[in-house]
């Protein structure tokens, strides 16, 4: 069995104001000549398909136009598909009972019988080869949202309850499977020891809770097809579990990314090799600084000119950071002006002030802007501001819970 295994397209996103829709088009263009090319069995999106609960009619648009064209292209191909954090769990299964008809399966949410089971037949999904054979079955975990996975059944921790949903799942993905059917399990969720991009994910991890364990996987799966954390990496070092990252750069921390989709294949339960295919990037993201407005206007001036009769849409993004030494007022003009006839898009300009040696203070400070911060740091500030002490665990607890519930809002469709 082939698998190739994508994750964390966020169609719809902005970047800083600007739509990036030409880089998706073009990512979703290059996915399906690797289908044509590779004839994978199943192609796996371990989620945050969109950028947000809402997503705009044209990342819709292009989602299911992909979905329609990958079947026209392979009738055989399998394509598994779960919520991430950024998604609609309800949303994204809306169109279910079409998207079977094209052999894609959308999972959403985690959900209970009325005798406390868990709902796992629909969880879990039979993996046919081109001839029809179920080569293995699929465990799909869509980002698990503390109101799916805790109550009176697996009480309140909600740790614990993410326990109990992986080990009832594998439990009956052991029970349905035959020998030499793999199980391949696609996941959102933060694991232990995974490398994160600050600029652009937002935290999984509930309050003071720690970062999922490896472990919740046991030997008995075969390939761990993971998502959320945008840059591409194995978790502990083990093969079977990987992040296969975002296929587009969604902030500037995310510049030096290796951005791909990888190519796995199974020999019955084993696992044969995990190959990274490189995605060509469609737009480059460039950033100048931080240095003295000098130096910036210096660099800004070996960048390339314009050229006519290349494609606007591919021109690069750029983000300036100047170092100052003291306001200045005309900034953003004097950086545009550099700008002029330069073959690039500016999207964003940071200023940053040098700070200034005391008499017993070695440190330097620097503004901070808010777009540096995570809402936790916000919070954590303002209580400091207010009250004069840090915040306590607890109320960061509660602060944190707040803020999940507020980001679900509009969850429904």
């Amino acid at each position: 069995m082939r698998l190739l295994h994508t994750s964390d397209w966020h169609l719809g996103q902005s970047l800083h104001g600007q739509e990036r829709d030409f880089e998706h088009a073009s990512f979703l263009r290059w996915l399906l000549k690797q289908l044509a090319q590779r004839q994978p069995d199943v192609l796996l999106v371990a989620g945050d398909i969109f950028d947000t609960v809402n997503p705009p009619v044209k990342a819709q648009e292009r989602l299911y136009n992909f979905i329609v064209s990958a079947h026209e292209q392979q009738p055989h191909l399998t394509i598994v598909m779960i919520a991430g954090n950024h998604d609609s769990g309800s949303r994204i299964e809306l169109p279910g009972t079409l998207m079977k008809r094209l052999r894609a399966h959308a999972l959403g949410r985690v959900m209970w019988l009325e005798d406390g089971r868990l709902d796992s037949e629909r969880l879990l999904l039979p993996l046919p080869d081109a001839s029809g054979q179920i080569r293995g079955w699929c465990l799909a975990l869509p980002f698990l949202r503390p109101a799916e996975v805790t109550g009176a059944v697996l009480g309140e921790d909600y740790l614990q309850g993410i326990g109990k949903v992986h080990e009832l799942l594998i439990a009956a993905a052991n029970a349905k499977r035959t020998t030499g059917q793999a199980l391949i399990a696609v996941s959102h969720a933060h694991m232990a020891g995974g490398s994160v991009s600050m600029e652009s994910e937002r935290s999984l991890v509930i309050g003071s809770a720690e970062a999922l364990p490896a472990s919740l996987f046991d030997d008995t799966i075969t390939y761990v097809a993971l998502g959320h954390l945008h840059k591409p990496q194995k978790v502990n070092g083990e093969e079977r579990i990987r992040y296969s990252g975002s296929p587009i750069p969604l902030s500037f921390s995310e510049i030096d990314y290796p951005h791909q989709i990888l190519d796995i294949h199974c020999d019955g339960e084993q696992l044969v090799s995990v190959e990274p295919v490189l995605i060509p990037r469609a737009v480059d993201l460039l950033r100048i600084g931080p240095a003295p407005l000098a130096t910036v206007l210096e660099r800004i001036a070996e960048l390339a000119p314009v050229d006519l009769l290349a494609d606007l849409l591919a021109h690069p993004w750029l983000e300036v950071r100047v170092v100052l030494d003291e306001p200045q007022p005309d900034l953003r003009q004097q950086v545009e002006t550099a700008l002029q006839g330069k073959a690039v898009r500016l999207v964003r300009i940071a200023a940053e002030y040098a700070g200034r040696r005391g008499v017993d203070d070695d440190e330097q400070t620097e503004l901070i802007e808010l777009d540096q911060l995570t809402p936790q740091e916000l919070f954590s500030r303002a209580w400091l501001d207010s009250y004069g002490s840090e915040v306590d665990a607890q109320t960061l607890d509660d602060f944190a819970q707040l803020l999940q519930e507020v980001q679900m809002e509009g969850e429904q469709p």
